[in-house]
């Protein structure tokens, strides 16, 4: 385990902008996670569980809380048979190729998801016609409330378009079993070239983003009513609405999250009053 202080959370979120964090604990087994979780709430300290960072935003006036990050036996990949078992800090990518490696398919829309497996699951992460509920059979988790570690299956999950029962029990999640089918080879590495070639041609990949920012509202895309808007291209300081895809807010070169977050709701009433549509963010914003 170990215990950092005055955390710049810039480091340790895709999108490179936001504040400091009081705390961060980087946790390598269950029995230190279960100990730090226990410990907090004895305390009643705030505390937060944080991926790789891919759709986090933490404010400029920062967190006064505990930022809890997993290491070490979480970041293991063990393939049996059709199905692979990630601890929940294995990156979304590390995940597909382990599964490229042993021939089995079914994973290859997740190949250029950012991330870690853990918030995948937690998001219900999807791309290109596939979402992690297509594919997960069970998850490990902490339960936060008395330390047991437990195991659910996709049934209990609650998993749905960007929602899952973890955002609302706030058990944590350890480990997530994919159930996959036998492939071939050459089939399966010709998909995944293939998505990274359509995600790189349509997604600003060259700057630092949370991925897409808001949830596809029902019966729309939100890139699409962003650019309807005439929002293209539009920037708050440092950050700005991707002109290669409008789903995107990139920054550009030192954005602040307040800049972020002013941008955000200028698409949003934007939007609102042009469409009667609410956008929704994707990224969860933490922060005092």
């Amino acid at each position: 385990m170990r215990k950092l202080y005055d955390v710049d959370m810039r480091e340790y979120t895709t999108f490179r902008a936001g504040g400091r964090a009081a705390e961060l604990v980087i946790c390598d087994t269950a029995e230190e996670l279960a100990e730090t979780v226990l410990a907090l709430k004895r305390e009643q300290k705030p505390c937060v569980m944080l991926g790789n960072g891919s759709n986090t935003l933490f404010t400029d006036g920062g967190y006064k809380g505990t930022v809890i990050r997993l290491g070490g036996d979480f970041r293991s990949v063990a393939v049996h048979g059709t199905s692979v078992v990630c601890g929940a800090d294995v990156p979304v990518s590390a995940a597909a190729k382990a599964a490229l490696a042993a021939d089995l398919t079914g994973f290859e829309f997740a190949s250029g998801i950012p991330g870690s497996i853990g918030g995948a699951l937690f998001m219900d992460a999807g791309a290109y016609g596939g979402e992690m509920k297509d594919v997960v059979t069970e998850a490990q988790v902490l339960r936060v409330e008395t330390g047991q570690i437990d195991t659910v299956a996709v049934s209990e999950m609650e998993l749905s378009y960007r929602r899952s029962i973890f955002q609302t029990s706030g058990d944590i999640i350890l480990s997530v079993t994919l159930e996959l089918k036998p492939g071939d080879h050459d089939a399966i590495a010709a998909e995944m070239n293939e998505l990274t070639r359509r995600r790189n041609a349509k997604q600003p990949v060259q700057y630092p983003s949370a991925g897409s920012f808001f949830k596809r509202p029902e019966g729309y895309f939100a890139g699409k009513l962003i650019q309807d808007a005439g929002l293209k291209g539009l920037s708050v300081g440092g950050a700005q609405i991707s002109e290669q895809h409008c789903g995107f807010i990139i920054n550009k070169g030192d954005a602040t999250a307040d800049d972020i977050i002013r941008l955000m709701h200028l698409v949003q009433n934007t939007v609102k009053d042009k469409f009667g549509v609410t956008l929704e963010p994707e990224v969860r914003i933490i922060g005092d």
